[in-house]
């Protein structure tokens, strides 16, 4: 027995400006959130961009082909409710984050970390007042307090709606300071992504790939590069 499926029932697509924003009318209907509610947007640009995702959708309807809409949908209906919590939870990974975490051999691992990790390092200090030292080990060594609160207070400070792309910028690269670099534009989304990966890069080389896990990366990839580009938009006018 096949699954239900949500069917197309509009015949026109467009952006366009409502009260307090801008929003996507399927014929006469404005788009709702699953918990009902309006699914306004901050920019004509994201609009489009969701107007986009539905016109592009056939008979059936398939969320997963919907980055946009679905980034937007958790902004209003995750978010809003519990938006210090969010924030707070991306701000904890800057204690542990990725960049900071560093082989101690082999030699060209090391090279390739600090190659590629060290000047992420230099940019959140001058940049954002926040210096992270590298560390080498499996045990967790706590990082400056006053670094670590100078970056929390970079994410408190985002909206909702980018709050919920750079969940997914900071969760799939696992570093606070990639994804605050990738969404204040000092890394373009594709650098931020490779720097993310220079781990399970290194392993592919010396294992060779498996065919399981680069499928899985690539749909990760795709997702960070729909994170960014999402964020992009809510500042585009």
């Amino acid at each position: 027995m096949s699954e239900w499926a949500p069917k197309r029932f509009w015949k026109e697509t467009k952006a366009g400006e409502v009260d307090g924003g801008y929003t996507v009318f399927l014929d006469s209907r404005t788009l709702r959130t699953p918990a009902k509610a309006a699914l306004t947007l901050p920019t004509r640009a994201l609009a489009e961009a969701l107007a986009v995702e539905w016109e592009a959708q056939g008979e059936q309807i398939e969320p997963a082909k919907m980055p946009m809409t679905r980034t937007a949908n958790s902004a209003i209906d995750k978010v809003v409710p519990q938006r210090a919590d969010v924030a707070d939870m991306l701000a904890a990974y800057g204690d542990s984050d990725l960049t900071c975490y560093r082989a101690d051999q082999p030699a060209d691992l090391v090279a390739r970390q600090a190659e590629g990790w060290d000047p992420l390092l230099d940019w959140a200090d001058e940049a954002l007042g926040a210096r992270l030292a590298p560390r080498t080990g499996i045990m967790h060594q706590p990082q400056d307090p006053m670094a670590l609160a100078a970056l929390a207070a970079e994410v408190h400070a985002l909206d909702h709606f980018r709050l919920a792309a750079f969940h997914d910028l900071v969760a799939l690269s696992g570093s606070l300071v990639i994804g605050l670099a990738v969404a204040k534009e000092h890394l373009d989304p594709e650098t931020g992504w490779r720097l993310s990966r220079i781990d399970e890069d290194y392993q592919a080389e010396l294992w060779g790939e498996d065919e399981e896990a680069a499928e899985h990366a690539a749909i990760k990839r795709q997702a960070f590069l729909d994170a960014a580009l999402f964020f992009r938009l809510v500042d585009q006018i």
